[in-house]
């Protein structure tokens, strides 16, 4: 079963990071929220401390997601995803649309994408676990294939003591790396989801764009989209203040 924290009362509100990350990521704007509603942060697969699997794809992450709220006894929930969350809750609301209240989807669209992290993958390879001994040894090979300093911190967060002295990566690399493919090309199962959906994007990011609008309205006509000035694709890292008021707004709060 997936690894899940729970935070607060109230009515349910499961999150589902996106890929290379872990429910730790989302953990302040859980305790937020969690004021007002019933927190569960989730690892997918393949992710933080949930299971490691061969298999990855988002029908088996949608049914990942269907056996913990069995499992929790929960018959419906909001649900909120980013990235690669975000197409796991949408792939879900095809399923298991009785299972849902509304639905957040955060900087992702329906739609089947070029594969955007080779780059990444790439970078997370060249790190020689074996031989570093510091989460600022390993950043400096990733510095060779990412300027970035925010997405290097947001990737050595999956680093962690495997053994005394032998670091490791908290996602299964290896099956990231092989399905990273079919897992970007995926655009999600045949369906209709007409409850309350709110899509979430990032000003600066080309996950939601215009030419995506009519795929969206097709499986989701109750949607609504609100994009947050000066923010890319984690949005919710960026402007936290800014999405968690859009979020609390569209919750009612």
């Amino acid at each position: 079963m997936l690894n899940y924290k729970k935070i607060g009362e109230g009515q349910p509100l499961i999150i589902l990071h996106g890929l290379f990350g872990s429910l730790d990521n989302w953990m302040t704007l859980a305790k937020n929220w969690s004021e007002n509603f019933e927190v569960y942060l989730v690892d997918q697969r393949n992710h933080g401390q949930s299971l490691h699997s061969e298999e990855f794809s988002y029908p088996l992450m949608a049914n990942d997601l269907k056996e913990l709220m069995d499992h929790l006894n929960l018959k419906s929930a909001i649900l909120l995803g980013h990235s690669m969350g975000g197409k796991t809750v949408m792939e879900f609301s095809m399923r298991f649309p009785e299972m849902i209240d509304k639905l957040i989807v955060v900087d992702i669209a329906p739609v089947s994408y070029e594969v955007h992290h080779y780059t990444i993958i790439e970078a997370l390879k060249s790190v020689p676990l074996a031989d570093v001994e510091s989460r600022k040894e390993a950043e400096g090979y990733l510095t060779k294939y990412i300027s970035d300093f925010g997405t290097r911190q947001f990737l050595l967060k999956n680093l962690y003591w495997e053994q005394k002295n032998r670091l490791g990566w908290r996602f299964n690399l290896e099956v990231l790396a092989n399905k990273i493919v079919p897992i970007s090309e995926y655009s999600i199962a045949k369906g209709q989801f007409n409850k309350e959906t709110l899509f979430i994007a990032g000003s600066k990011s080309d996950y939601i764009v215009q030419d995506y609008f009519s795929q969206i309205k097709a499986k989701f006509p109750a949607y609504e989209l609100e994009v947050i000035e000066g923010a890319g694709h984690w949005v919710h890292a960026e402007k936290m203040s800014e999405f968690s008021k859009v979020v609390l707004n569209f919750l009612g709060y």
